[in-house]
Formats: structure tokens, sequence, C-alpha cells
């Protein structure tokens, strides 16, 4: 029997439907054993045959990715070295020549501007206003591909001065509602409940990871701190459902990003390939500050370990040693002791997230009984959720290759593998790194 292809909509493809089905029971139930009658009932019993169109072939422009690496050895890249040829091609010899494996570009920095041209017209002009930047970050991240790096663009969320100077009325204000606030170094943030806001840092992330990056990394997911505190308010935290409460206006904020990030709709204008995952999206992850490992109160910035882990793929403490306190631990100047301050900091991380039950309260937990203190279930994570930020730059104190290398040993001995190297003059220390292909433990 001839296929028959069905290319006519309407009416006239059900009617052709309809004569094929009567000729193809006309040869099934062709048998003296069949009366018209009994070949019509076996015909009603039938399943029917759902007919599907063609949809022709996928013409989307196709971005290749490069899967998540078993480990993930990171180190940080600025917009004006992304945007300095020969500067960034001394960050790729030092990732072939080492253990590096992945990068992490800045697409939105501090300046609220963006590192590359984009199509979205809400965002050009973050990029015409630019400080630095390149305009081949395509091209860029392809080649970095090429070499098997996997890629992480870094966006700053809620510190932009550029956008608060556009939208001033979605701004973190003074305490007479009207003026915008700003720190001791002069930036403005966006108010966290700002839901306007929420939809264009969305927006952004599609065109990171159309443009070939494999992990969008949110930094800056907190409230302000460092300047005139006494002098603030929020005035959309204040309007919102939680009003006060720093912790749960951020947790809805996790929440909303993740459910629109796990969206492959969003991302449908490209065809996403060797994505090493099950769906077409990318991979997030969050930086908090390094003491939401240790601390269970918010920090005056609304971040919690417990309330953030649920919402993204990997969470980065960023536990520099300079930015603990004096005595911290006992132990005299945190930055004489690397090794102990990171290992301290990581092990109580992956404690947290290993453990059934939490202080803290949060959307994905639930109160067990009515004991005081309040016992809260929640959900049980993997160390592979954390990611340790280094340091490598001497702020405190002179950071050398042994002070380096203690703290990514530190982090091994914590039970988390992944780590990020921070050097804010993108100068590395090489003599901290080892070997391409080195094996997890070979440290020191």
């Amino acid at each position: 029997m001839k296929h028959v292809a069905f290319a006519v909509i309407g009416t006239v493809s059900v009617i052709a439907l309809s004569f094929l089905a009567t000729d193809l029971l006309a040869v099934k139930y062709e048998s003296p054993s069949y009366t018209a009658e009994q070949a019509a009932i076996v015909a009603a019993e039938e399943p029917a045959v759902e007919v599907v169109p063609d949809a022709g072939p996928d013409t989307r422009p196709v971005v290749q990715h490069v899967p998540l690496p078993e480990q993930v050895k990171n180190i940080y890249m600025t917009s004006c070295v992304a945007g300095t040829p020969q500067f960034r091609e001394r960050l790729i010899a030092l990732m072939d020549e080492t253990e590096v494996n992945s990068v992490i570009i800045d697409i939105k920095d501090y300046s609220g501007t963006i590192s590359f041209p984009p199509k979205s017209a809400a965002w050009m002009p973050a990029w015409q206003n630019a400080r630095c930047g390149t305009a081949d970050m395509r091209e860029f991240v392809a080649r970095l591909h090429e070499k098997g790096i996997y890629t992480i663009g870094r966006v700053t969320v809620f510190q932009d001065p550029f956008y608060t100077a556009v939208r001033p009325d979605l701004a973190v204000k003074r305490a007479d509602g009207v003026t915008v606030w700003k720190d001791n170094k002069g930036l403005s943030f966006i108010d966290v409940a700002a839901k306007d806001y929420w939809d264009h840092i969305i927006e952004l992330s599609k065109e990171v990871y159309n443009l070939g990056f494999d992990e969008i990394n949110y930094d800056y997911v907190r409230y302000p701190s460092d300047g005139p505190m006494s002098d603030i308010s929020f005035p959309h935290s204040a309007k919102s459902p939680y009003g006060s409460d720093k912790p749960a206006n951020l947790e809805a904020f996790f929440q909303y990003l993740h459910e629109r990030m796990s969206d492959e709709s969003v991302f449908a204008e490209y065809r996403h390939e060797n994505t090493g995952r099950a769906s077409s999206t990318p991979w997030l992850s969050a930086d908090l500050f390094g003491m939401t490992t240790t601390n269970y109160d918010d920090l005056s910035i609304g971040q919690v370990l417990e309330r953030a882990v649920p919402y993204f793929d990997f969470i980065a403490p960023m536990v520099y040693p300079s930015h603990y306190p004096n005595n911290y631990l006992g132990l005299g100047d945190p930055n004489d002791y690397p090794y102990k301050i990171v290992h301290h900091a990581m092990q109580s991380g992956v404690h947290r997230l290993a453990s059934p039950t939490t202080q803290v309260a949060g959307f994905k937990h639930t109160r067990i009984g009515t004991t005081t203190p309040a016992v809260y279930q929640k959900p049980v994570y993997p160390a592979s959720k954390l990611r340790t930020w280094i340091q490598d730059f001497d702020y405190g104190g002179d950071y050398d290759a042994t002070d380096v290398r203690n703290q990514i040993q530190a982090s091994y001995d914590a039970g988390v593998m992944d780590w990020m190297i921070w050097a804010p003059s993108n100068t590395y220390t090489r003599g901290a790194l080892l070997g391409p292909e080195t094996p997890y433990r070979s440290a020191d």
C-alpha cells in the first residue's frame, strides 16, 4: 500500500481522511467472517490516528555550548579586559597552560552598563554608555568554546546607578522617599521589590544565553549596605506583600527568576546545542556574601543561604579572608589564616545544605511542631551545589601563591570541589595553579 502525504488542511483534509479511512477498513476487514456492520463496529473501537503536520526544517540560528565541566576551575575577566584583545589573549593562554577550564566575564558590572551590543532596545543605552566592553562578544565566546572553555556571564543585579538614573522611581530612596540613595562609593541601587526591574533583568539574561554563554551568574542580589543607612527607605519593598521582610522580598525575586529562566520558550529564538543537560536553558548561579555560610540572620542585606539555594544550580559564597573581622574564630588577623577561614566557612555551608532541618523560615520550608525557637523541615542539597570564591588580591594582606593555593585546598577539604578565583586586576598568581587535567586533590 502506498503512503499518502497530507498537505491540505481544513474541510478538504477531513473529507480526504474520511475516504481514506473507509478504503483502509475495506482492506483490513476484507474477510468472509466480517459483515459490513461488524467491520464498522470494529472500526469504531480503533484508536484515532493523530496526523501531525510537518513543521518543516528548524531554521533558527544555532548556538553551540560547552557542557558543565566535572569540576569548575574558574577565573574572572572584567569587561575592560574582554574588550582588550592583547590582555584577554594572556588570560586564554593562562587557561591553556593551567588547570583553569572556565571563565566568568562581566556582562553588567557595578556601573550598570553592559559589555556587548544587545538586540534589546531597552538595554541598548546601557551599551551605548558603557565604559568598557566588546562588540565581538559572540565571536569571543565561540572562540572560548572551541578551546573547551566553559563560559559564565556575570550580571550585577540590584546595584545599578545607570538604570536608577533612567528609572528613579524604581530606586532605593533616602528617608524622604524621593531622593535616590547612594552608598559610600556614590553608587545607587534598585529596590529589590521593584518588579518592573525583574523583567528587565530577565531580558538581559535571555540575551546573554543566546550569545552563547553557558551559565549566568548573578551578583549583588541583595539590599544595599556601606552607606548612610539611617537615611534610607525602600518604597517598593514597603508596598510589597512582605513589607520590611528583606529575606522574603529577596526570595520572591529568586523564585521569579528561577521560574522564568527555566522556561525554554524564553530562549527559543535560537537553537541551543551541546548544553550537556536535558533542557535548553542556562545554568544559574548566585554570589552571596561569605558570612551567609556561618550566619543565620540576613546580615541586614536580605541574604540567607537556605533561602537562595533552591533557586540556583550553584551558590558561590565570597569567602575572601580579608572580608572577615579581626579575631574571627579567635585567629587574629584573618589574612594570616586563609586556609582556616575558607575551610571553616565552606564546611559550615556544606553542613547547612546537607541538613534536613533549619532554624530559618523560607518559602520551601515547613515548620515542625511549635517549639521555640522554630525548627523547619527543608530540602537537602549536596556539596556540589556550592562553589568557593577564592581571594587572589592584596586587600588586607599580601596574598602569594601559597595563600591562594591553600584556599583552594581548604575548599577541597571542606568537600567543595568547584572554585572561582577573583582578582580585580585580572592578573592571577600563576604559581597557585596546577597543570591541565590535574586530579582533584593533588594540590601542594
